[in-house]
């Protein structure tokens, strides 16, 4: 039954991922919004809801070194996993403002979660309430700054291609995200209990059964995103989500409680900081630009380098 329930789960997440992913396109359109932004806001925060979810419901248990665990693993597995099997099938390509505004906010986010657990090992209240308005401010200020430089650029609503009535925009988008956030939560309930069955320890299981099963919205939407021609929003639902992880989601789970390390280690926190700074690597050096299919393929090896490690 646990492994029915697992495909079963994956389904659902495929089939609400394609949901989302027209319903935002769709949304992009009509309101004349880059759909690096709706990746960035929407669909980022909308595939981010089972980590959220987890993270407060771990913290109010007393469990809080698994919410920082599935946050870190959460990031790790998006960087490393999701944009290199999306440049596998499809070169990621590199805006100037994302090379000068969005990987170092997502370098900064990681930086700051180094810095506080290099502090004290944990996060307290009022940390946690400095990272949700950093969040909100990064929010605002790149809805502006896109917003206005699409108005500049002379951006008409009437003339977009609207392949999608607008009764329908609303419909796919909320049906979409909980699709996902449902699908999420059923695959990491049958996976963790397949993996304990198997004898894997908990650890193991936060920071990568957990954080994977979690990060499986995230994986699906991008997926499709690049089937079907829209390999910005991936790169903004994964650069999106790792901001949120951090700023938004141990934000809001340490005001709920301060949360403590406990088997997290220092070695996944640099992991996690070493894969936002692969990204810019990525775009200034090595693909020039893009993220080549060389480069996902070596970043898909590194995240199993790094299960492997923790095995």
């Amino acid at each position: 039954m646990e492994y029915l329930l697992l495909i079963g789960s994956l389904a659902l997440i495929i089939i609400a991922a394609m949901m989302l992913t027209d319903g935002s396109v769709a949304l992009a359109e009509r309101l004349c919004v880059p759909q690096f932004i709706v990746g960035l806001t929407v669909v980022a925060v909308g595939t981010s809801m089972p980590e959220l979810t987890i993270s407060i419901i771990s913290a109010l248990e007393g469990h809080t070194d698994m919410a920082i665990g599935n946050v870190v693993g959460s990031n790790i597995f998006n960087t490393f996993l999701i944009l290199g099997v999306c440049s596998l099938f499809a070169p990621i390509v590199f805006t100037k403002t994302n090379i000068r505004r969005d990987i170092p906010i997502c370098i900064l986010a990681s930086m700051a979660l180094l810095f506080v657990t290099l502090l004290h090992r944990d996060i307290t209240r009022w940390e946690g309430l400095i990272l949700l308005v950093g969040y909100v401010t990064m929010i605002l200020y790149t809805i502006r700054s896109d917003r206005k430089a699409m108005v500049e650029a002379g951006c008409n609503i009437e003339e977009q291609h609207k392949r999608m009535p607008m009764w329908r925009v609303p419909i796919w988008i909320i049906a979409g995200l909980a699709g996902l956030i449902f699908g999420g939560d059923l695959f990491v309930s049958s996976a963790t209990d397949i993996a304990k069955s198997l004898g894997v320890s908990e650890a193991v299981i936060a920071i990568t059964l957990v954080a994977g099963g979690t990060s499986l919205p995230e994986l699906a939407s991008s997926l499709v995103s690049i089937f079907k021609g829209s390999p910005s929003l991936a790169l903004g639902n994964v650069l999106g989500s790792n901001i949120a992880n951090i700023l938004l989601i141990l934000g809001t789970s340490s005001l709920v409680k301060p949360l403590e390390m406990g088997g997290v280690t220092m070695f996944d926190i640099y992991v996690a900081v070493a894969a936002a700074g692969l990204v810019m690597l990525s775009a200034l050096v090595i693909g020039r630009d893009k993220m080549t299919r060389i480069e996902g393929l070596f970043m898909v090896a590194c995240y199993a380098a790094y299960v492997y490690t923790l095995i």
